[in-house]
């Protein structure tokens, strides 16, 4: 195995892409680290990344303890939405640190700038990251490096400061005038990349924090995928096309009920059971007659439809296709979300809202 110099926690955006520049033009080995999780992570981008900024580049997957860590509730609470920053932060700085012996590294890189985000880059988040995740001395900034205090690496000469940066605040020129001096090929759009930032993604997420007290990855990537309704702690994915129905049958877990009208081509449904969520007969029943009303060759029919559940004992149901449904189910809102965030993460801490 190659060894490094450095280890540097890669999201693909032009700060993570500038600092691992920085160190790299001083001669020193650096290898990227991409996190990957249910919320963030581009693992099919790296072979571009690779061609396009020359740089080493491996995928971290991060996901089983994301999702305990947000299950347990962050620590130093959360953002606007539903975001971690602060912990975010802190968990791929454990898990880099974790991997220096492997790869002979001696230091962890960050693309951090100084007053760039609200939550998780002033100097005292800065300073909380650098305390749990225990990184101290050993975490380099490159961007923002002269503001802040000196690293072994600098101290000891491996890395020259004055060839460091002093970047701070939220604009970018800055950066851009970095990027012309590497010459790089494409500049990434300012974008976080994480789902948990975004409205339409954290309210399909959110149920599950309230309906499954130990939620998997998993269960997140069937969040992400087609339609989501609820009734209750009963929980219905239905496919809005057919990329969307291979996505769906192949994250089936043992358990599911898988809802597809018969002979009739259009969306798959599937129902994965929370804890203590009764899918009897007539509630197996409800779910059949609702997703068949997403298939407009079954609406067309004057009557009642077949509708095959695997993993019913009584498949296949016969039912009237129809939204209005005793157990009224309902797409996942922000609003409900919002209202509910505080009772169910504990908000405080640095970034805490």
């Amino acid at each position: 195995m190659k060894s490094y110099h450095a280890l540097a926690l890669f999201s693909g955006g032009l700060d993570s892409i500038l600092a691992a520049k920085t160190v790299l033009e001083q001669g020193l080995d650096v290898l990227c680290l991409h996190f990957v999780s249910p919320f963030f992570g581009k693992p099919d981008k790296i072979a571009r990344w690779r061609e396009i900024y020359g740089l080493d580049i491996i995928p971290v997957d991060v996901s089983d303890a994301y999702v305990r860590m947000m299950a347990a509730g962050p620590a130093h609470g959360l953002g606007k939405i539903l975001n971690p920053c602060v912990d975010c932060k802190i968990l791929m700085l454990r898990r880099a640190k974790a991997l220096l012996a492997d790869y002979g590294a001696s230091f962890i890189i960050s693309g951090e700038v100084l007053g760039q985000r609200p939550m998780s880059q002033r100097l005292d988040a800065l300073n909380i990251i650098i305390r749990d995740s225990e990184t101290k001395g050993i975490l380099l900034r490159p961007l923002c490096a002269k503001r802040l205090p000196e690293t072994e690496a600098e101290l000891s000469g491996l890395v020259d400061r004055e060839r460091l940066h002093a970047i701070s605040g939220r604009g970018r020129k800055d950066q851009l005038a970095l990027a012309a001096h590497f010459a790089l090929p494409e500049i990434p759009t300012p974008a976080g990349g994480c789902l948990l930032t975004e409205e339409p993604s954290a309210k399909r997420f959110f149920p599950l924090f309230i309906h499954k007290p130990e939620p998997t990855p998993a269960d997140f990537e069937l969040a992400n995928i087609g339609r989501q309704f609820w009734s209750g702690n009963r929980w219905l994915a239905i496919g809005r096309n057919q990329s969307d129905n291979a996505r769906l049958e192949k994250i089936i877990a043992p358990g599911d009920l898988v809802f597809k009208v018969r002979h009739l081509p259009g969306p798959l449904g599937v129902a994965r059971p929370m804890p203590e969520s009764a899918w009897d007969a007539d509630a197996v029943a409800d779910a059949a007659a609702f997703i068949a009303s997403f298939n407009p060759k079954a609406m067309a029919v004057a009557g009642n439809v077949q509708v095959d559940v695997t993993g019913f004992p009584g498949s296949p149901v016969l039912v009237a296709p129809g939204r209005g449904t005793p157990l009224d189910w309902q797409e996942p809102a922000w609003e409900t979300a919002k209202e509910g965030k505080r009772e169910r993460f504990t908000i405080h801490g640095v970034g805490g809202r």
